[in-house]
């Protein structure tokens, strides 16, 4: 069976010298991996009561934008795979300065991506757009919780913007 195609974005922060301006952050060199799990590629028409309207297009860019913002590059990754999750979080071992992960469904369920996780040494940050306690019981515990350095639920999708900001104060 032929792997789905994830979409990478890039961003990578400027600086332009000024005597007037303010010092920007200092760039990062590494990329903060964002990694999407299952059904976040139907963000903006699944559940838009839960989810809101927002497509993972446009949280995408937002991300970068944020990024560039604080000095730091992004690679987005979504699948519905967990072993391709797996390999993007094996590869940001080496590759990677942080860490946001939205695991869907697999933050409650995926000891082998709480296994991953747990073999970094940088940041890693739990995203959910939505409040997992207000909704089914079965969603109140966080196999990825106990790795993370730190979990953001409920705010929405500006929850990956904070995520970006906390990882920036880890580095």
């Amino acid at each position: 069976m032929a792997r789905p195609s994830s979409k990478a974005v890039a961003s990578k922060a400027k600086a332009k010298p000024s005597a007037k301006a303010p010092a920007k952050a200092k760039a990062v060199a590494k990329p903060v991996y964002v990694l999407n799990g299952p059904n976040l590629n139907l963000l903006g028409s699944r559940e838009p009561h839960i989810y809101g309207s927002t497509t993972l297009a446009a949280i995408e860019k937002q991300v970068a934008a944020r990024a560039k913002s604080l000095g730091l590059a992004v690679i987005c990754h979504q699948s519905n795979h967990e072993g391709e999750l797996i390999d993007w979080i094996q590869e940001a071992r080496t590759m990677g300065s942080g860490v946001v992960i939205n695991a869907g469904a697999y933050s409650h369920t995926s000891i082998a991506i709480h296994d991953a996780l747990a073999t970094l040494d940088i940041p890693v940050v739990e995203v959910h757009i939505s409040n997992v306690y207000k909704r089914e019981a079965f969603r109140h515990h966080s196999m990825i919780s106990p790795v993370a350095t730190g979990v953001i639920c409920g705010l929405g999708v500006v929850g990956y913007d904070l995520a970006l900001e906390a990882i920036k104060s880890k580095l």
